[in-house]
């Protein structure tokens, strides 16, 4: 094998991909500043017991340990940025009012989340912390679809749910948890039959409400079909009525509801969101962004209070869109005249490309779209398009 070769689901992005990823980079970060939110940018390894504390087995099956050579003591490479932000947020800034977070930077996966998948994501997110109204929930959501319409993502669904519906079925039945473990793995799945299985050992009206969530799937409409045949409780209307809230200042954006959907429940602790993009024909519909209301997030900081964002993978993001245009430059001549130089040099500082042939590459070709050259004329240096024919 090659020494270069590099690992599975790792790679070198190349410089039109590259160019790309860093200009949405740029979009993201800037759409982020106009919400108000601050830049953080956490280190990329910790001692390990910080870096997973309140995590959880999955995030730490996910995270590459090493040992530290100065102290002995093991690092972990981050598998995710949102414990990080949550002690900068507890434990640096320690701010009573409400706080807007954001961020950029890789992550390393030991397993890729998916097929086809990179085990190296570049993670965008955007965090607030200190509100515990929808407010914040209806802001975040908008920042995530201000985010993929800055990456010219065409048609995005939005799906909600609340992790607090399943809780309101159970409330009243105390379940080991080997018990809600399956529970949640079968609405997961959307498994009928393991659920009508383990819905025996719950009261009928309780079992059947479990039993009808994986159907409760669909528009707005489905909101009052769970409020209707789902048994009530104030924590079930709450919920319920959060996401209708929700739902009715989101303005044109499509939205669907799945009531069953339980990814990351031992996280988020109200509602949680995810948008897709792409038109189904050219580019397949896919989960772009995933986020929600994560309250617990500080709390094993010593400093629990509200929180709520979203992330996404800059990496996914860009290949899930069309490729950016090039931007023009000029195409310039070497040489070592004054006047020359001083051209290059003025284009340059007003923000134009200028992209020097060096001697014997005339006919060489790169990525930049040179639409324009540099030229002398009766002693000056101007720019002129290059001549149609």
């Amino acid at each position: 094998m090659s020494a270069w070769v590099l690992p599975d689901q790792i790679a070198d992005v190349l410089p039109s991909e590259a160019r790309h990823i860093e200009e949405l980079r740029r979009d993201l970060l800037d759409s982020a500043r106009r919400y108000g939110y601050e830049l953080v940018m956490p280190p990329l390894l910790e001692h390990l017991e910080s870096l997973l504390t309140g995590t959880g087995e999955a995030l730490d099956l996910q995270t590459f340990k090493l040992v530290d050579q100065l102290s002995g003591r093991t690092l972990g490479l981050r598998a995710d940025c949102t414990p990080q932000v949550a002690r900068i947020d507890a434990h640096l800034l320690n701010r009573n009012a409400v706080t807007r977070l954001c961020y950029c930077g890789p992550v390393l996966h030991t397993r890729a989340a998916r097929a086809h998948a990179t085990r190296e994501p570049l993670q965008f997110g955007a965090e607030i912390y200190g509100h515990a109204g929808l407010e914040a929930d209806l802001e975040s959501i908008e920042l995530a679809r201000t985010s993929l319409l800055a990456a010219n993502v065409g048609q995005v669904t939005l799906d909600m749910t609340d992790v607090r519906i399943v809780d309101a079925l159970l409330q009243d039945f105390p379940l080991s948890a080997t018990e809600l473990g399956a529970i949640h793995c079968a609405l997961a799945a959307k498994d009928g039959a393991e659920l009508a299985k383990l819905a025996l050992k719950l009261p009928g009206h309780v079992g059947n409400g479990l039993c009808l969530l994986p159907q409760l799937y669909g528009d707005v409409k489905v909101l009052d079909e769970a409020e209707k045949y789902l048994p009530t409780s104030p924590l079930l209307i709450s919920s319920l009525r959060n996401l209708k809230w929700l739902a009715h200042r989101l303005g044109d954006i499509k939205t669907t509801f799945d009531l069953a959907d339980l990814r990351g429940y031992a996280y988020y602790t109200g509602v949680r969101f995810a948008l897709f993009g792409g038109d189904g024909v050219s580019n397949p519909v896919q989960e772009l962004v995933r986020g929600g209301r994560y309250d617990e997030v500080g709390a094993v900081f010593g400093r629990k209070r509200p929180a709520v964002g979203f992330s996404l993978d800059i990496k996914e993001l860009v290949r899930a869109v069309a490729p950016r245009p090039l931007r023009p430059a000029v195409l310039a001549p070497w040489g070592e005249q004054a006047g020359l130089r001083h051209a290059i040099q003025y284009l340059r500082a007003r923000g134009e490309t200028v992209v020097c042939v060096l001697p014997g590459h005339e006919h060489e070709v790169n990525e930049f779209h040179c639409d324009r050259q540099l030229v002398e004329l009766d002693g000056q240096w101007l720019v002129e398009p290059f001549s149609k024919s």
